[in-house]
This record gives structure tokens, C-alpha cells and sequence, in this order.
């Protein structure tokens, strides 16, 4: 049989990894693979885990949120570890999986995993560390990084922010704006920030955000809501959070600045704790670049074009 490193995150979401294991471990088995499992957690030695790959392991297979893949991806990439990764939406949000093209129902995510083709898509770099989806400061990372993990499982951390701070909007005007330089060919920026994404996918906490950004044309897509006067600040911010199927032709609001780039520098007066992928990032200054077509990654068969950028899976 071919083997498969699964690894999986028992408390990611709602647990789910956990309760459909063993459809997960049937589904493959159908398929001719056999299950390695390792169980991810605070303090795991995953860079252990891919010292013990063998040329019989055909692919990882990866359950759980942003954060987990981000784990499995950073261990990867220290290891020089370059085979194709699938990956189990069972987390919170689950915008990389999404972009992919991976089902929200896991039963079908499951099934989509377990076929499909071989695609290259884009990494982002920040110093030392790589993200997927998203790297990000401002206020949604302030909450983020403020609550509890319980709170995120049981409510969705989009429904948390939501909740907290679009329904409870007093607390806006008591957010302190981050002051944030940003250099690139493209762009310079030097003033006051209520957040900003710097994005490799499309959406964050399901909000779709960046959408003119595609996954594999090696660019990442800059997204800055200017902290201006805090009536144009606030309306800035209904704006962002409501454009759930924008068209690539649908321009971002006057309060927003928006460019696509390689590469850029980000650094402030003090230092800023960016989070990537839904966790604690590094702090500024660091130069963030996109890595083109760096990782390998299985996806639904159809559910990218053309297919000349695909490849048969083994």
C-alpha cells in the first residue's frame, strides 16, 4: 500500500478530525493508501515527524484549521520536505482549504482528498516563517490574539468579531491605530492603520477580502484600511467586511489602499505582532516576499483552470 503521513488536530473546530477518523482512515484505505497518524499538539516535534518520511510516503494528508496547516507547511519547508499536501478542513475558518477548492462538508472534503491533481500554488515568507491564507495586524488580530480558544471553537472566530465589534461599534473609536510604513516597488505607505492584510488566498475568517488574488500568480495582495477621521473609518470598515462576492472589477473604497506586489517591507514606529494564519506572528520590521508555485498541494479535480497546470497524483 502507498502510505500517507496523516497529521490532525484533535481540537481544531468542532473536533471533527476526531469524530470522522475512522471514515477518514476507511475512505483511504478504499483507495490503496495506508494511514501513518500523528497527532498534533502545542508542544509536538513535527519537524520529528518529517525525519521519519520514507520514499514510500506518497503525500501529508493535513486536518485542521489555518493554524495547523501553517504548522504542517513550516515543517515542511525547514525539512525540505516537497510532497504533495492535502488538506481536511476541520478548523474554524478554513480559508486555505477553501480557496482550493475543498468542500465545507468534511465527508465530501474527504472524498475530494483522496483523488484529485498535483498543483503549485504561492507561499508567503515573513523572516523565517511562511503562511498560506494571510499575515495580518491591526484590529482583527487584536481580537484574535485576545480570545480564548474555546470562544473561536464554539462561536467561529468570524461570528466572534462580528459580534464583539460591528454590534458593539462604541468600542471601534477606543481602538488605537497602528502606525505602519509599508515599502514596495509598487506602493509606499507612512500613516495610521486600523488593519491591514497582506494576502496570499482570498478570504479571512470567510470574509472574502482579497478578490482579485489568485493563489498561484506569485503576487500577494495588500489590503490597508486607513485609520482616517472615525465616522470614513467606521463606514471604510462596513464596506470591507460586506463585500462577500465581489467582482475582480469592484473597486475598494477610498479608505483602503490596495496594490499587489512580490515583495515588501513592513516596519512602524514601534513594533507591530503580526498574526499569520490565525496565529501569533513575529513583530516588525521584517520583509514579507511570496515564494511562487512553492508548495505542492492536492485539489478537487476541476476545481482550477487551466489544466496544464495540473498534474496526475500518485
Amino acid at each position: 500500500m502507498k502510505r500517507v503521513c496523516f497529521i490532525y488536530n484533535p481540537m481544531s473546530g468542532e473536533k471533527k478530525a476526531r469524530t470522522h477518523l475512522d471514515y477518514i482512515v476507511k475512505c483511504y484505505q478504499k483507495h490503496g493508501y495506508l494511514l501513518d497518524l500523528y497527532r498534533i499538539g502545542r508542544d509536538s516535534d513535527i519537524d520529528g515527524v518529517m525525519a521519519e518520511l520514507t520514499p514510500d510516503h506518497r503525500r501529508i494528508l493535513a486536518a485542521g484549521g489555518d493554524g495547523t496547516i501553517n504548522t504542517v507547511v513550516g515543517a515542511m519547508k525547514r525539512t525540505g520536505i516537497d510532497l504533495p499536501l492535502a488538506v481536511l478542513p476541520t478548523g474554524t475558518a478554513n480559508d486555505f482549504a477553501a480557496v482550493l477548492g475543498y468542500s465545507a462538508n468534511l465527508k465530501e472534503a474527504i472524498k475530494q482528498s483522496t483523488s484529485g491533481v498535483v498543483r503549485h500554488v504561492d507561499l508567503g515568507k515573513c523572516g523565517d516563517r511562511y503562511f498560506v491564507n494571510v499575515l495580518s495586524a491591526g484590529l482583527f488580530t487584536d481580537i484574535s490574539q485576545k480570545t480564548p480558544t474555546v470562544l473561536k471553537n464554539t462561536f467561529g472566530k468570524l461570528a466572534y468579531y462580528l459580534t464583539t465589534y460591528i454590534n458593539s461599534i462604541h468600542e471601534l473609536p477606543k481602538f488605537k491605530p497602528t502606525h505602519l510604513k509599508i515599502e514596495s516597488e509598487q506602493e509606499v505607505f507612512d500613516g495610521q492603520s486600523v488593519v491591514f492584510f497582506v494576502f496570499n488566498g482570498r478570504t479571512a475568517g470567510n470574509m472574502k477580502l482579497a478578490y482579485r488574488s489568485f493563489i498561484d500568480d506569485g503576487l500577494l495582495d495588500v489590503i490597508v484600511v486607513k485609520a482616517d477621521r472615525i465616522g470614513d473609518t467606521l463606514r471604510t470598515v462596513f464596506h470591507v467586511l460586506s463585500q462577500q462576492i465581489a467582482d475582480v472589477n469592484t473597486d475598494y473604497p477610498k479608505g483602503v489602499l490596495y496594490f499587489r506586489t512580490r515583495s515588501l517591507k513592513l516596519s512602524g514606529k514601534e513594533p507591530i505582532v503580526v498574526d499569520i494564519d490565525g496565529e501569533t506572528g513575529p513583530e516588525t520590521p521584517f520583509e514579507v516576499t511570496c515564494l511562487p508555485r512553492a508548495l505542492k498541494v492536492i485539489v478537487p479535480e476541476g476545481s482550477f483552470t487551466p489544466p496544464a497546470l495540473t498534474e496526475p497524483v500518485s
